[in-house]
């Protein structure tokens, strides 16, 4: 078992923050460049060029550099963006001057669905003996108090159970059985289908976990949770194993953490400020390569 962090690392990678670095670290580059790799696969295949990248990319550092590399609390001047990006002056005044719209807006779809199956998954008169999600009659009339019907109306008095039914059958979070029961496809909210909601958390979850890397990687403070366990030079059928074993393995955890999640959201309800955290997991496998 090989179990890496990005943990604690060399603190000079912090020194001297607020100034442009005069080269680059060798590791970090060829860090950049193979966590590039399956983005810019995605990009292709999708159809955003580089031409398009470079614009994003122009904006962001434009960004990163007002916002996070201030001097005495004092807004950055175009000089020193530039300084710090090299992005050109004029480009960094245009940019400085238009408004963008919010990159982490939530869709409607994702941010009900979200809510909808935390309650699902953690309220005990949806779960069964074993604290599994029930399978819901559609119909409150059906269901005695515990339907689909009923799940939603307690969540939103606003969106019509048949509307969120029809969406998630869409989208691939449920299924009817053969008793025209609503069935719980995942134990949390990730769309199999629907790309625009797939696309919302690729950037929610891959966002907080390079920015948890980040973080430890400057050694900005205490490091956050960020290890992986992984092996080469196995079958085909381990692989397989391995992943069913990891699924049941990373859903117990996420349940536990939502549970835990939801009653400390309820106590928290009066905290004048307010935090965000997200706790992730996930499984990857590929052949060997040579190269």
């Amino acid at each position: 078992m090989r179990d890496e962090s990005s943990g604690r690392l060399a603190a000079a990678m912090a020194k001297n923050a607020t100034d442009a670095p005069a080269s680059a670290p060798g590791s970090l580059v060829r860090a950049l460049r193979h966590l590039l790799h399956p983005l810019l696969r995605l990009l292709v295949a999708r159809g955003v060029t580089y031409t398009m990248l470079s614009d994003v990319l122009k904006e962001i550092y434009v960004d990163v550099a007002e916002r996070d590399f201030a001097l005495d609390g004092k807004r950055p001047t175009d000089s020193r963006v530039s300084l710090l990006t090299g992005v050109h002056r004029k480009d960094v005044r245009r940019l400085r001057e238009a408004a963008h719209a919010a990159a982490d807006a939530v869709p409607e779809t994702v941010a009900l669905g979200a809510q909808l199956v935390a309650a699902w998954t953690t309220r005990r008169e949806f779960l069964d003996s074993k604290g599994k999600p029930r399978a819901l009659p559609r119909l409150a009339s059906q269901g005695s108090g515990r339907s689909f019907e009923s799940l939603v109306e307690s969540v939103s008095k606003d969106i019509r159970p048949r509307s969120v039914l029809d969406e998630w059958l869409r989208l691939g979070v449920v299924e009817l059985d053969a008793q025209d029961r609503v069935v719980l496809r995942t134990a949390a909210f990730v769309p199999r289908r629907g790309f625009d909601e797939m696309a919302f958390y690729l950037g929610h979850n891959v966002h907080d976990h390079l920015a948890a890397a980040a973080h430890n990687l400057l050694a900005e403070g205490r490091p956050f949770m960020e290890r992986s366990v992984h092996y080469d030079a196995l079958g085909e059928r381990s692989v397989e194993e391995l992943a069913e074993l990891a699924g049941r393995a990373g859903m117990e955890a996420l349940n536990q953490v939502n549970r835990k999640a939801m009653a400390c959201e309820a106590r928290d309800r009066a905290e004048p400020s307010k935090r965000r955290m997200t706790f992730g997991i996930y499984f990857y496998a590929e052949p060997e390569r040579d190269d």
